[in-house]
């Protein structure tokens, strides 16, 4: 009885110990991280390079062993998916953890640097320019500000360090995660997650897990411990109006033949108020902003004013009242403008056809179907035949206007209640670890391919963003910020040591 009682002394107070010098481990730590992450970095991660991308594979799949994982490669239409698996008991509450092996292609000429898979290591001057320094640096005193340069430092290998970083420190102080841990990481997120999806329906017992967080993406750009909830879908379509058979020459038809330009903006302007609202009927069907919900957008620290000047406008569209409630509504974006003259240089023509491509984002109360049908329905109401292939010569003479509507539903949006159980203990574990409450986004503007994993595999989906928000992803001079290692390797601790039962 009295050597339980001292190894339950000796268990709590390790546990405490480790709780309140998180900040002196890490520190301890980091400069190793930050060498690991430099040789990460190093192995190329281009999907039609199939020799690194395996050798991406290797190295997780050695440096994740270490630290209790059993890892397999699951088959899939493409590049397969690499799958970890650590069951700490039976009992407890499961979570799988999204992360994705492939980066963006890359144009050197374009980097400030030789070989942008050679990382190169960066402090800013006081003219804001970015110059190399020493890696030696790194063994000295660490500047959060120093930043590493190189592709898919932070997009996503950042955070696989981060994740590993932080079950190393659990280990070496003889803890375990609070739950299971499933991981996927994909290798071809960057070009439409093909493999992953493919594999829903065979490895789904594989999947099962009551929670998932998806470690990708940046931060608020306050740089907070952010939360995010949801994100957009999105659907596209493309509305085509028409003028004569052939086109033909302004001097000899111009105010004779009807120019489909015109027609094709005033179906435009009819969608849309001047304040950005758009105007098809019950476009915003099932959305109501709350007097809950409003708080906590207006809780996320955005300055209208850094926004605006940031994007050089005089004034924003008034869908919602803030950033954060404008992407709470579908969008109607007109993202190109083409007609029948796709030469070089200018043409004195009146166009055959004018097409506009449209992609609205979708929100959790809206389907990418029903949607278009919308537009659809009010391309109609604005006295077109609206048909879904070119018209033939006989319409054509029949029907003064006509348009072709061609949509494509697209993947809708996903959302977890921000006052989900899930939700409120991820969020309770951040203010525990960092002394304020994270910034909550509800829904974040962009759209991730693995939405359709989300919806399929049906559990509560977070996403955790932790790399810097200017990390040029997908861009040339991609980088991570070192204060962001470490900030996210304290957020990954907070999580692992969260009981989610």
């Amino acid at each position: 009885m009295k050597k339980q009682y001292v190894l339950i002394i000796f268990f709590l107070t390790t546990t405490v110990f480790a709780q309140e010098n998180w900040n002196q481990l890490i520190d301890g730590k980091l400069n190793s991280v930050i060498f690991r992450h430099r040789t990460f970095v190093s192995i190329p991660n281009l999907p039609s390079d199939i020799k690194k991308m395996y050798e991406n594979v290797s190295w997780v799949k050695k440096q994740y062993s270490k630290v209790g994982f059993k890892l397999k490669t699951l088959e899939s239409s493409t590049l397969p998916v690499l799958f970890a698996e650590r069951i700490i008991n039976p009992e407890f509450k499961t979570i799988l953890f999204y992360f994705h092996l492939d980066g963006q292609g890359v144009n050197p000429n374009s980097w400030d640097q030789e070989d942008p898979f050679n990382p190169v290591l960066k402090e800013r001057n006081n003219n804001g320019e970015w110059n190399k320094i020493p890696w030696e640096n790194i063994d000295q005193k660490i500047n959060d500000d120093w930043r590493i340069f190189g592709r898919a430092a932070a997009d996503d290998k950042a955070p696989i360090l981060m994740f590993l970083s932080a079950l190393e420190l659990l280990q070496s102080t003889n803890q375990t995660p609070k739950f299971n841990i499933k991981i996927i990481f994909d290798l071809e997120e960057e070009y439409g997650s093909n493999g992953f999806l493919s594999t829903l329906q065979e490895y789904r017992k594989n999947y099962k897990s009551d929670y998932m967080i998806i470690m990708d993406g940046p931060a608020h750009n306050s740089n907070q411990p952010t939360l995010t909830f949801g994100c957009r879908g999105i659907a596209s379509c493309s509305i085509t109006t028409y003028g004569s058979k052939l086109p033909q020459h302004s001097g000899h038809y111009g105010n004779y033949v009807a120019n489909p330009v015109f027609g094709l903006s005033r179906i435009l302007a009819s969608m849309k108020s001047e304040n950005g609202k758009v105007l098809i009927d019950e476009y915003y069907k099932g959305i109501t902003i709350s007097k809950e919900v409003s708080n906590i957008l207006k809780s996320v620290p955005d300055n209208k004013q850094d926004i605006n000047n940031a994007l050089t406008i005089f004034s924003e569209e008034s869908v919602g009242k803030n950033y954060q409630e404008s992407l709470q509504y579908p969008s109607l974006n007109v993202r190109q403008i083409e007609t029948s003259w796709k030469g070089k240089g200018l043409k004195t023509i009146i166009p055959e056809y004018a097409t506009a491509h449209i992609d609205v984002r979708l929100v959790e109360e809206t389907d990418g179907k029903i949607q278009l049908e919308k537009i659809k329905k009010h391309i109609k109401g604005e006295g077109y035949l609206v048909l879904d292939r070119e018209p033939t010569n006989k319409e054509r003479l029949s029907y003064a206007k006509i348009a072709t509507f061609k949509g494509d539903s697209g993947v809708n949006a996903f959302r977890t209640p921000l006052n989900s159980p899930f939700g409120e203990k991820l969020r309770n574990a951040l203010t525990r670890y960092f002394g304020k409450e994270p910034v909550s986004i509800r829904t974040m503007g962009g759209t991730v391919p693995i939405i359709p994993a989300i919806n399929e595999l049906d559990i509560p989906a977070i996403i955790v963003p932790m790399v810097n928000m200017d990390n040029n992803q997908h861009n040339p001079n991609e980088n991570i910020r070192i204060g962001n290692i470490r900030q996210g390797i304290k957020i990954c601790l907070a999580i692992l040591n969260t009981n989610f039962d």
